[in-house]
Protein backbone atom coordinates (compact mmCIF):
# COMPACT_ATOMS: atom_id res chain seq x y z
CA UNK A 1 0.00 0.00 0.00
CA UNK A 2 2.97 2.59 0.59
CA UNK A 3 4.29 2.03 -3.17
CA UNK A 4 0.79 2.81 -4.28
CA UNK A 5 0.60 5.76 -2.59
CA UNK A 6 4.11 6.63 -3.41
CA UNK A 7 2.97 6.32 -6.69
CA UNK A 8 0.42 8.30 -6.77
CA UNK A 9 1.79 11.14 -4.91
CA UNK A 10 4.61 11.76 -7.85
CA UNK A 11 1.98 12.10 -10.45
CA UNK A 12 -0.09 14.20 -8.67
CA UNK A 13 3.12 16.15 -7.77
CA UNK A 14 3.13 16.81 -11.56
CA UNK A 15 -0.04 19.43 -11.50
CA UNK A 16 2.21 21.73 -9.52
CA UNK A 17 5.91 21.81 -10.31
CA UNK A 18 5.74 24.23 -12.97
CA UNK A 19 3.75 27.07 -10.75
CA UNK A 20 6.31 29.90 -11.19
CA UNK A 21 5.99 29.87 -15.13
CA UNK A 22 4.14 32.86 -16.78
CA UNK A 23 2.94 30.27 -19.03
CA UNK A 24 2.14 26.31 -17.99
CA UNK A 25 0.35 23.11 -18.34
CA UNK A 26 -0.07 20.87 -15.69
CA UNK A 27 -2.76 18.09 -16.80
CA UNK A 28 -3.45 14.46 -14.55
CA UNK A 29 -6.43 12.65 -16.25
CA UNK A 30 -7.53 8.80 -15.31
CA UNK A 31 -9.87 6.56 -16.87
CA UNK A 32 -11.14 3.25 -16.52
CA UNK A 33 -9.84 3.47 -12.98
CA UNK A 34 -11.67 3.49 -9.55
CA UNK A 35 -12.88 6.83 -10.37
CA UNK A 36 -13.32 7.92 -13.67
CA UNK A 37 -12.80 9.53 -15.12
CA UNK A 38 -11.06 12.11 -13.13
CA UNK A 39 -9.06 14.93 -14.32
CA UNK A 40 -7.20 17.63 -12.17
CA UNK A 41 -7.97 16.15 -8.90
CA UNK A 42 -7.63 18.36 -5.84
CA UNK A 43 -8.69 18.41 -2.47
CA UNK A 44 -10.75 15.32 -1.92
CA UNK A 45 -9.77 13.81 -5.61
CA UNK A 46 -6.60 13.82 -4.62
CA UNK A 47 -7.85 10.36 -2.91
CA UNK A 48 -9.32 8.98 -5.49
CA UNK A 49 -6.44 9.86 -7.45
CA UNK A 50 -4.87 7.71 -5.17
CA UNK A 51 -6.98 4.95 -5.72
CA UNK A 52 -6.37 4.99 -9.73
CA UNK A 53 -2.63 4.80 -9.05
CA UNK A 54 -3.51 1.24 -6.93
CA UNK A 55 -5.64 0.16 -10.07
CA UNK A 56 -3.22 1.60 -12.43
CA UNK A 57 -0.04 -0.90 -10.72
CA UNK A 58 -3.00 -4.00 -10.81
CA UNK A 59 -3.71 -3.54 -14.56
CA UNK A 60 -6.79 -1.40 -14.56
CA UNK A 61 -7.17 2.02 -16.08
CA UNK A 62 -5.23 4.44 -17.76
CA UNK A 63 -3.34 7.79 -16.90
CA UNK A 64 -2.60 10.44 -19.01
CA UNK A 65 0.21 13.58 -17.94
CA UNK A 66 1.22 16.59 -19.54
CA UNK A 67 3.56 19.18 -17.87
CA UNK A 68 5.24 22.31 -19.83
CA UNK A 69 6.05 25.71 -18.28
CA UNK A 70 9.47 27.60 -17.32
CA UNK A 71 11.06 26.73 -14.48
CA UNK A 72 12.02 30.74 -14.24
CA UNK A 73 9.68 33.69 -14.82
CA UNK A 74 11.15 37.28 -16.16
CA UNK A 75 13.33 38.60 -13.98
CA UNK A 76 11.94 41.93 -13.91
CA UNK A 77 8.22 42.91 -14.25
CA UNK A 78 7.93 43.02 -18.22
CA UNK A 79 7.08 46.55 -19.83
CA UNK A 80 5.41 47.41 -23.10
CA UNK A 81 7.51 51.06 -22.94
CA UNK A 82 10.59 52.04 -21.81
CA UNK A 83 11.73 55.88 -21.78
CA UNK A 84 15.29 56.49 -21.30
CA UNK A 85 16.43 60.20 -21.31
CA UNK A 86 19.91 61.29 -21.89
CA UNK A 87 21.07 64.67 -20.82
CA UNK A 88 23.61 66.47 -23.39
CA UNK A 89 25.45 69.23 -21.82
CA UNK A 90 28.10 72.14 -22.96
CA UNK A 91 29.51 75.27 -22.53
CA UNK A 92 29.34 78.46 -24.82
CA UNK A 93 31.73 80.89 -23.58
CA UNK A 94 30.46 84.66 -23.18
CA UNK A 95 32.22 86.29 -25.88
CA UNK A 96 32.06 90.28 -27.79
CA UNK A 97 33.62 90.77 -30.83
CA UNK A 98 34.27 93.73 -32.75
CA UNK A 99 36.81 94.03 -36.09
CA UNK A 100 38.42 97.87 -36.22
CA UNK A 101 40.84 96.91 -39.15
CA UNK A 102 44.35 95.09 -39.07
CA UNK A 103 46.52 97.83 -37.82
CA UNK A 104 46.33 100.89 -34.81
CA UNK A 105 46.44 103.23 -37.94
CA UNK A 106 43.72 102.34 -39.14
CA UNK A 107 42.06 103.68 -35.63
CA UNK A 108 43.62 107.33 -36.10
CA UNK A 109 41.52 109.80 -37.70
CA UNK A 110 42.67 112.54 -39.61
CA UNK A 111 39.86 115.54 -39.93
CA UNK A 112 42.94 117.13 -41.91
CA UNK A 113 43.12 121.07 -41.50
CA UNK A 114 39.92 122.38 -39.53
CA UNK A 115 38.99 125.69 -41.57
CA UNK A 116 38.79 128.85 -39.78
CA UNK A 117 38.33 132.69 -40.90
CA UNK A 118 41.76 133.28 -41.70
CA UNK A 119 40.99 136.30 -44.50
CA UNK A 120 41.62 140.08 -42.92
CA UNK A 121 38.23 141.23 -44.99
CA UNK A 122 35.63 140.23 -42.30
CA UNK A 123 34.38 141.48 -39.42
CA UNK A 124 36.60 140.81 -36.05
CA UNK A 125 33.66 138.95 -34.65
CA UNK A 126 33.81 136.49 -37.02
CA UNK A 127 38.27 136.44 -37.36
CA UNK A 128 39.40 132.97 -36.64
CA UNK A 129 36.10 131.55 -36.02
CA UNK A 130 35.94 127.60 -37.45
CA UNK A 131 34.03 128.04 -40.98
CA UNK A 132 32.73 124.44 -41.56
CA UNK A 133 32.00 121.48 -39.57
CA UNK A 134 33.77 118.33 -39.56
CA UNK A 135 33.45 114.56 -39.07
CA UNK A 136 34.01 110.84 -39.13
CA UNK A 137 32.27 108.33 -40.59
CA UNK A 138 33.24 104.41 -38.97
CA UNK A 139 31.96 101.20 -40.39
CA UNK A 140 32.19 98.13 -39.47
CA UNK A 141 31.02 94.67 -40.60
CA UNK A 142 31.36 92.50 -37.69
CA UNK A 143 30.43 93.58 -33.93
CA UNK A 144 28.33 91.95 -31.07
CA UNK A 145 28.51 89.51 -28.15
CA UNK A 146 26.06 86.24 -27.92
CA UNK A 147 25.09 87.25 -24.32
CA UNK A 148 23.78 89.76 -22.26
CA UNK A 149 25.72 92.88 -22.80
CA UNK A 150 26.70 96.62 -22.36
CA UNK A 151 27.87 99.09 -25.71
CA UNK A 152 29.59 101.76 -24.24
CA UNK A 153 30.93 105.01 -25.55
CA UNK A 154 33.01 107.35 -23.73
CA UNK A 155 35.39 110.00 -24.72
CA UNK A 156 38.29 111.31 -22.90
CA UNK A 157 37.65 114.54 -22.61
CA UNK A 158 34.38 116.21 -22.45
CA UNK A 159 35.47 119.00 -24.05
CA UNK A 160 35.52 117.55 -27.19
CA UNK A 161 39.11 117.95 -29.35
CA UNK A 162 41.58 119.43 -27.11
CA UNK A 163 44.77 121.85 -28.23
CA UNK A 164 46.71 120.84 -24.76
CA UNK A 165 49.51 123.13 -25.77
CA UNK A 166 47.25 126.49 -26.89
CA UNK A 167 49.89 129.42 -25.50
CA UNK A 168 48.35 131.85 -24.36
CA UNK A 169 45.22 133.65 -25.28
CA UNK A 170 42.07 135.94 -24.59
CA UNK A 171 39.35 133.59 -23.17
CA UNK A 172 36.48 136.04 -23.63
CA UNK A 173 36.96 135.66 -27.96
CA UNK A 174 39.29 132.27 -27.86
CA UNK A 175 38.79 128.93 -26.70
CA UNK A 176 41.21 125.45 -27.12
CA UNK A 177 38.74 123.07 -27.65
CA UNK A 178 36.17 121.90 -30.33
CA UNK A 179 33.12 119.60 -28.90
CA UNK A 180 32.04 116.78 -30.97
CA UNK A 181 29.21 113.89 -30.74
CA UNK A 182 29.27 110.38 -31.27
CA UNK A 183 26.13 107.99 -32.65
CA UNK A 184 26.87 104.26 -32.74
CA UNK A 185 23.97 102.56 -34.55
CA UNK A 186 23.49 98.29 -34.90
CA UNK A 187 20.97 95.85 -35.01
CA UNK A 188 19.87 94.23 -31.78
CA UNK A 189 17.17 93.64 -29.14
CA UNK A 190 16.75 94.54 -25.34
CA UNK A 191 18.16 93.20 -22.37
CA UNK A 192 16.75 89.89 -21.54
CA UNK A 193 14.42 89.99 -24.92
CA UNK A 194 13.83 86.96 -27.47
CA UNK A 195 12.89 88.90 -30.46
CA UNK A 196 13.37 90.14 -33.73
CA UNK A 197 16.49 92.23 -33.97
CA UNK A 198 15.43 96.16 -34.69
CA UNK A 199 18.19 98.97 -35.30
CA UNK A 200 19.36 100.22 -31.79
CA UNK A 201 21.94 103.36 -31.41
CA UNK A 202 23.43 105.16 -28.17
CA UNK A 203 24.37 108.67 -28.50
CA UNK A 204 27.00 110.81 -26.80
CA UNK A 205 25.88 114.39 -27.42
CA UNK A 206 28.28 117.32 -27.40
CA UNK A 207 28.04 118.55 -24.10
CA UNK A 208 28.72 114.90 -22.64
CA UNK A 209 31.25 112.31 -22.24
CA UNK A 210 29.78 108.80 -22.04
CA UNK A 211 26.74 106.74 -22.52
CA UNK A 212 25.95 102.75 -22.33
CA UNK A 213 23.17 101.07 -23.32
CA UNK A 214 22.38 97.55 -22.15
CA UNK A 215 20.82 94.84 -24.21
CA UNK A 216 20.44 91.07 -25.62
CA UNK A 217 22.83 89.27 -27.60
CA UNK A 218 23.67 90.56 -30.78
CA UNK A 219 25.43 90.33 -34.37
CA UNK A 220 25.60 92.87 -36.65
CA UNK A 221 27.16 95.57 -38.51
CA UNK A 222 27.77 99.06 -36.42
CA UNK A 223 28.44 102.12 -37.42
CA UNK A 224 29.86 105.12 -35.84
CA UNK A 225 29.09 108.80 -36.57
CA UNK A 226 31.18 111.34 -35.00
CA UNK A 227 30.07 115.08 -36.07
CA UNK A 228 32.26 117.96 -35.14
CA UNK A 229 30.17 121.04 -34.92
CA UNK A 230 30.91 124.68 -36.11
CA UNK A 231 32.24 126.72 -33.31
CA UNK A 232 31.16 130.16 -33.92
CA UNK A 233 30.80 131.93 -30.89
CA UNK A 234 34.77 132.07 -30.78
CA UNK A 235 38.14 131.76 -32.71
CA UNK A 236 40.07 128.89 -32.43
CA UNK A 237 43.77 128.93 -31.00
CA UNK A 238 45.83 127.78 -33.51
CA UNK A 239 47.65 124.51 -32.85
CA UNK A 240 47.04 120.44 -32.98
CA UNK A 241 43.41 119.33 -31.16
CA UNK A 242 42.85 115.99 -30.53
CA UNK A 243 40.41 113.75 -29.01
CA UNK A 244 39.97 109.83 -28.43
CA UNK A 245 36.88 107.86 -28.15
CA UNK A 246 36.17 104.45 -26.89
CA UNK A 247 33.85 101.88 -28.22
CA UNK A 248 32.98 99.12 -25.56
CA UNK A 249 31.24 95.89 -25.62
CA UNK A 250 31.25 94.33 -22.41
CA UNK A 251 29.16 90.94 -21.69
CA UNK A 252 27.29 90.91 -18.37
Amino acid sequence: MKTILSGAVAAIALVGIAAPAAAQTAELHYAGGIVSPLTNPTGLGLLGAAANEGAILAGIGTRYTALGGSLSGDTTPATTRVDVEFTLKGKVNKDCSFYAGNTASARTIDLGVIGVQTGNNVNVQSAFEMVAPAGALIDTLTAGCNTNNVVEINKNDIRGLVNNNPGGYDTNQFQANIPYSVEASWNGVALNAQTTGTTQSLTVDTASNAAQKQQGAWRSAMSIDIVVPTVTNKGLVAGNYEGKTTITLRAI
